[in-house]
């Protein structure tokens, strides 16, 4: 006599912190859920934010953590239903598409954080003088920061600034119309930012103030609506 199904067994299992498992197993992974946002919502909401801002933004490492051990989770319990002998064709066909999704949430994974591996780098040398920054990157981020930074004075220091005059080789030097030797986020850069609700107003570079409605798209500098954004009223598009 035969177990009981796949599906049973799926909706019998006792359901993790972050998704319910229901009889659609895309649930597993992605809930549809309007009324409020999932997990791997929220992911993809920072991810564009943080691919569109020139600064760095806030890191989420409580998010990426429950996403993380949900996949794994997940990944174990479809290895083990796919070697169950019981298993039918169509349920091997509903695995197939529980680990599709798996593979969509670990691509916005990498992709967020090669994006933020990537403006580290970009900015170390400004991040590691910048207390205010500290506060936006995981302990393991500010220490790669650092560590880049160093290799890179050093790297500088080797090549070009110790075969220069002396008073020339720091690279906290200024000068008149040159660009500094230690690149910094442009808050002035503009963005395209899309209002998530009724915001308050704000002042734009030439003095008038703009008002956000919700749903409005407008193309600001990023300065102008970076309290916006970190405080979650609008986002990056």
């Amino acid at each position: 006599m035969a177990g009981p199904s796949f599906v049973d067994r799926a909706r019998d299992a006792p359901e993790d912190d972050d998704f319910s498992i229901g009889g659609d197993f895309r649930q597993a992974i992605l809930p549809q859920d309007i009324a409020e946002e999932t997990p791997f919502q929220q992911l993809i909401r920072h991810w564009m934010n943080e691919r569109h801002a020139p600064d760095i933004l806030p890191g989420q490492e409580m998010l990426l953590g429950r996403l993380l051990d949900h996949i794994r989770k997940q990944s174990n319990d479809v290895e083990l239903l796919r070697a169950d002998p019981d298993s039918s064709e169509e349920e091997h066909f509903r695995i197939m598409l529980v680990q599709t999704e798996v593979e969509r949430v670990k691509f916005v994974i990498r992709s967020y954080i090669r994006t933020r591996l990537h403006k580290i780098e970009k900015y170390a040398r400004h991040i590691s003088v910048t207390p205010e920054m500290h506060g936006k990157l995981s302990k393991a981020e500010l220490v790669h920061a650092r560590r880049y930074g160093r290799l890179v004075e050093y790297h500088f220091d080797q090549s070009v600034l110790q075969s220069l005059p002396e008073q020339q080789r720091s690279l906290d030097e200024e000068m008149a119309f040159m660009p500094p030797m230690i690149a910094s986020p442009d808050l002035s850069r503009p963005v395209f930012a899309h209002a998530l609700q009724d915001c308050p107003p704000v002042r734009l570079p030439d003095g008038t103030v703009s008002e956000m409605q919700k749903g409005q798209i407008s193309l600001v500098p990023y300065g102008v609506i970076e309290q916006l954004l970190l405080r979650g009223e609008v986002e990056l598009v």
